[in-house]
């Protein structure tokens, strides 16, 4: 490596130093895993959260700039297969689309790599998360399992929300039922670093930014789908055409918070188009499909490194449920 390149490094690292102070976490996975179900329920071969969903496959097509930033082989190539998953919010698999409590919706992508490996994305359609560390998240899940409608005011929830304000804008401000799940934006809360070839490294976000535009439903609408609308529209949807969306980078610049997800970056950060993904077709969505089929946040290949403690944390926890639900 070039002296300037190692400079360069030096300077960034410096720059970003206060935002990657190392989080504590005391919760272990398991009891992450056990929090979700207290929050949701436990059902017999579904996922913890995001039990609710649909599988589709497609390819992915690199951007110019895409390998400027990073060396990773799915942008240096001319096209990589991937699967996506579509899914509501909770652990409950049977939850009706048209429940407010289905929302942020997710996007999780597997792009398939030449050597047969695989690297992984977990999105969701709200820009931030509720809390900044993983036990304020357990905190959270205990807090909303504990505050029925029944519960003594002020509830537990109550309690937790008039401390932590960024958590009671993430429950009360989701967007409006949608559409399709086409046509929402996606967001990675999480933090990388993007390595290129010559060594330079960024902090990034991913966007999942859809071909479409986002299209939403008003409550009369609302009122008159199914509760499994969002899956029957993507069925008829790529029965007829291809599902697009543009996959971005969001850069950090100095003194962007990198290790708290619960802090967005502002919207005038730059953005670099990584390429586009296009979904071709649904899956045959068997129950046995589904549940082997997992996406962990910290899967990364070359040239992509987690900057954020919360997504080890994370990674820890879905094998946990992966193994409950076979």
């Amino acid at each position: 490596m070039k002296k300037s390149n190692y400079i360069s490094l030096f300077i960034l690292a410096m720059s970003f130093t206060t935002q990657l102070q190392a989080q504590t976490t005391t919760s272990t996975p398991q009891q992450m895993v056990d929090a979700l179900h207290q929050t949701f329920g436990k059902y017999p071969n579904a996922r913890a959260v995001h039990a609710k969903g649909i599988i589709t496959e497609g390819f992915f097509t690199p951007s110019p700039e895409a390998k400027k930033i990073c060396k990773a082989v799915h942008f240096s190539i001319a096209k990589s297969p991937v699967t996506v998953r579509f899914s509501d919010f909770t652990g409950i698999p049977n939850i009706s689309d048209t429940d407010a409590h289905s929302n942020p919706r997710g996007l999780a992508i597997k792009f398939h790599l030449p050597d047969g490996k695989t690297t992984d994305i977990v999105s969701h359609s709200y820009n931030g998360f509720p809390v900044a560390t993983t036990d304020e998240f357990r905190e959270l899940l205990t807090a909303i399992s504990k505050s029925g409608s029944d519960s003594i005011k002020p509830t537990p929830l109550d309690a937790f929300l008039e401390t932590h304000p960024v958590a009671k804008t993430f429950l009360t401000n989701q967007k409006p039922a949608s559409v399709s799940f086409a046509n929402l934006s996606y967001y990675g809360v999480n933090a990388f670093k993007f390595i290129n070839s010559k060594g330079s490294a960024v902090y990034i976000r991913y966007q999942f930014i859809p071909e479409e535009g986002e299209k939403f439903l008003s409550q009369e609408a609302l009122s008159q789908l199914g509760p499994n609308y969002l899956n029957e529209e993507i069925k008829s949807h790529l029965s007829s055409k291809n599902i697009k969306f543009r996959l971005y980078a969001q850069i950090a610049q100095p003194g962007d918070t990198i290790n708290n997800p619960s802090i967005v970056w502002p919207e005038n950060r730059k953005r670099i188009l990584l390429g586009t993904i296009i979904l071709t077709k649904v899956t045959a969505n068997t129950p046995a499909e589904d549940k082997k089929l997992s996406f962990i946040p910290n899967a990364v290949t070359d040239g992509i490194e987690t900057a954020d403690v919360m997504l080890e944390d994370r990674s820890k926890a879905y094998p946990i449920s992966v193994k409950e639900r076979q």
